[in-house]
């Protein structure tokens, strides 16, 4: 079992600049050390004659094909805006006048 100390979750904490509680701190040395022992485990099981995978299952392209279909005329797209100038959606500005 390895160890992770309170000290070295305090020590990254510090470093990703997250503010823990002395209780999350406790807790998470308990869960980091968990999780390094299930990674080790793992390591152990994983043989060179086992081939590595990035999922379980072939993948394959599941996207449909790109095919024009009907759309809305320009005037039925802005029959619902709020604003607009008769060929596009008018927006209230969010940069300054240097734009």
């Amino acid at each position: 079992m390895s160890e992770i100390t309170q000290e070295q979750v305090a020590h990254l904490a510090s470093l990703a600049r997250i503010a823990l509680t002395p209780q999350e701190i406790e807790s998470l040395t308990t869960e980091l050390s968990s999780i390094v022992d299930n990674v080790a485990t793992v390591a152990e099981v994983a043989t060179a004659d086992v081939p590595a995978t990035s999922h379980p299952i072939p993948l394959q392209n599941v996207y449909r094909a790109d095919v024009p279909g009907t759309t809305l005329t320009p005037e039925q797209a802005l029959a619902g805006a709020p604003d607009h100038d008769g060929s596009r959606f008018r927006v209230t500005a969010i940069l300054g006048e240097e734009q």
